[in-house]
C-alpha cells in the first residue's frame, strides 16, 4: 500500500494530464509485451501487431535496453527513465533524459542493479558514458515509434474517456470528489490517499502537489515515482471498453459506420477510397447515377468527399478526413466537458 498524504496546498495543485505520456506508455507497453504471464486478451490483437513490427525493424536490441533499466513487474526502475518533461512530448522528455546529472545516474543505477544483474553498459551509463545515453533516447524513439505511435489515436480515446469523466467529476464535486472517483483502486480517506501498490510505504507530497497520468498500457496497480524528493507522479489504468479501436474487425467497423450513415451511404463512401465519377461509383454499386450524386453530395457537405472537375468529368475522392472515418484512426478530440484544467 502507498499512502500518499496531502496538505491543504497539494489538494490545490492536482493535476490531470492533458493527453497519454508518451514515455510512461512506451515502457509500459513494453511490460505488456515482455511480462512472461501478462496474457491481457484487450492487448491480444495490439500485442501481435506490435511484436510484428519490432521483428520486421530488428529492434530486440531497443527492446532489450529498456527492459533492462525498466523490466515487467518489477519492484523499481529508476525515475530518470521518466522525466517530468515528458508532459510536454517525446522529443522535450528525450533532452531531459539526456540532460541527468551524473550523481541522480549512479545512485538510481546503483539501487537498479541491488534488485538484478546489470550488463555492462548500464555501469557505463552509471559513469556518465553518452554515448549511452544516447542509445537510450534512441531505443525510446524507435519503440515508441514502433508499438505506440501506430494506434496513437486509440491510446488517446481511452485516456481521454478516463480524462473526461474525472473532470465532470472535478466540476462537480471538486476535488475530494475527484480523488474519491478512483475507487476501488485508490481509497480517498482525507487527507491520506491509498493506493494500491507493490510495497508499502508513505509518501508526503509537502505542498508539491501530483500530476495524475490516465494510462492506457497501466494495468492493475498505479506506478509511482520511487524519490520522494521528485515532483510526484501516479500513471493510473483506465478502462478498455470492447469497442477499443484494436479490437474492431474491418467488418465489423464496417458494419458501425452503415448504421451511422446508412448503408449505401457508407458503401458510396468506401467505393471513393478509388477515385471515380458519378458514373462509376453509381456502376460499381449497382446503384443509379442520381442516387450516387445525392450520396456523394452528403459526403462533401460534411467534408468527408471531394469533387473536382478535370476536363468534362467531375471527380469524386476521399478527403483525409473521411479516408481516417473508414479506418477508424480519426484523431482523438478533447470533449468539452470543462476548460483544461492542468
Amino acid at each position: 500500500m502507498l499512502r500518499i498524504h496531502f496538505t491543504g496546498a497539494d489538494l490545490a495543485r492536482v493535476h490531470l494530464a492533458r493527453e497519454p505520456d508518451p514515455v510512461w506508455e512506451t515502457l509500459l507497453s513494453l511490460h505488456q509485451l515482455t511480462a512472461p504471464r501478462r496474457g491481457l486478451p484487450v492487448f491480444a490483437h495490439w500485442r501481435r501487431t506490435a511484436r510484428a513490427g519490432l521483428a520486421a525493424k530488428g529492434l530486440a536490441g531497443p527492446v532489450r535496453m529498456l527492459s533492462v533499466l525498466a523490466p515487467a513487474s518489477a519492484p523499481y526502475w529508476p525515475d530518470f527513465l521518466t522525466p517530468g518533461a515528458s508532459a510536454g512530448g517525446l522529443e522535450t522528455a528525450m533532452e531531459e533524459l539526456r540532460a541527468t546529472p551524473r550523481p541522480r545516474l549512479r545512485r538510481e543505477l546503483d539501487r537498479l542493479a541491488g534488485t538484478r544483474k546489470l550488463p555492462r553498459w548500464a555501469h557505463d551509463l552509471a559513469a556518465g558514458d553518452r554515448t549511452v545515453m544516447e542509445e537510450i533516447a534512441t531505443a525510446f524513439r524507435l519503440v515508441h515509434r514502433t508499438v505506440v505511435a501506430p494506434d496513437w489515436a486509440g491510446t488517446a480515446a481511452t485516456t481521454e474517456a478516463d480524462r473526461a469523466l474525472r473532470t465532470r467529476t472535478l466540476r462537480d464535486r471538486g476535488v475530494h470528489g475527484l480523488l474519491d472517483s478512483f475507487r476501488p483502486l485508490m481509497v480517498w480517506r482525507p487527507p491520506v490517499l491509498h493506493v494500491r501498490y507493490p510495497e508499502d510505504r508513505d509518501l508526503h507530497l509537502g505542498g508539491r502537489g501530483v500530476r495524475l497520468i490516465p494510462s492506457h498500457f497501466c494495468w492493475n496497480m498505479p506506478i509511482g515515482l520511487a524519490d520522494p524528493a521528485l515532483p510526484q507522479v501516479l500513471a493510473y489504468p483506465v478502462a478498455h471498453p470492447a469497442t477499443w479501436a484494436p479490437e474492431v474487425t474491418r467488418e465489423r467497423r464496417a458494419q458501425a459506420l452503415a448504421t451511422l450513415i446508412g448503408r449505401t451511404r457508407a458503401r458510396v463512401l468506401a467505393s471513393l477510397a478509388t477515385t471515380g465519377t458519378t458514373g462509376e461509383i453509381a456502376r460499381r454499386l449497382g446503384i443509379s447515377a442520381p442516387s450516387a450524386s445525392e450520396h456523394v453530395a452528403a459526403l462533401r457537405e460534411v467534408a468527408l468527399a471531394h469533387s473536382r472537375r478535370v476536363g468534362p468529368h467531375v471527380v469524386h475522392t476521399l478527403t483525409p478526413l473521411g479516408a481516417a472515418l473508414l479506418s477508424g484512426d480519426l484523431p482523438a478530440q478533447r470533449p468539452t466537458v470543462l476548460a483544461d484544467w492542468s
